[in-house]
């Protein structure tokens, strides 16, 4: 299956806990970052989803944003510390890849973020996802 969504990044199941509706899995990704991801029980049970599944993390490249520094204070759990890799620019949006250990996020950002936190192929950023913005893949 090919998908529209450019960040997928490989990793295994460390942990999964259930609740009523959702469940949250983390997820130890390949570059040894740990990972949450908030999805419903029912796609747990449908993906097999136990301790030591291989699975990919997928995030649209809208739902990463990106920081100077890590965050405290916020409810965002995942935070991915990385390198610019390469900015591409427009009017209104900017495509921003970020290199992380293990491989590479893209976040599309606007313009104006690009500027006020002053970013360059180069600089050091945080990657930050909500558990919710994350699903999973097997196979």
């Amino acid at each position: 299956m090919s998908l529209s969504i450019r960040n997928q990044i490989p990793g295994t199941v460390t942990a999964v806990t259930t609740g009523e509706a959702m469940a949250t899995v983390k997820v130890r990704l390949d570059g040894g970052q740990d990972i949450t991801a908030a999805i419903t029980r029912e796609s747990v049970t449908e993906l097999g989803l136990a301790e030591g599944t291989a699975v990919r993390a997928l995030v649209k490249s809208t739902e990463v944003s990106l920081a100077t520094a890590a965050v405290k204070g916020v409810s965002i759990r995942n935070q991915l510390p990385g390198t610019v890799a390469g900015i591409t620019t427009g009017a209104a949006m900017a495509s921003v890849k970020v290199a992380v250990t293990g491989g590479e996020l893209t976040a599309a950002i606007t313009t104006d973020a690009v500027q006020d936190l002053g970013l360059a192929t180069g600089s050091p950023v945080v990657a930050l996802i909500k558990s919710t913005e994350i699903s999973l893949a097997t196979g």
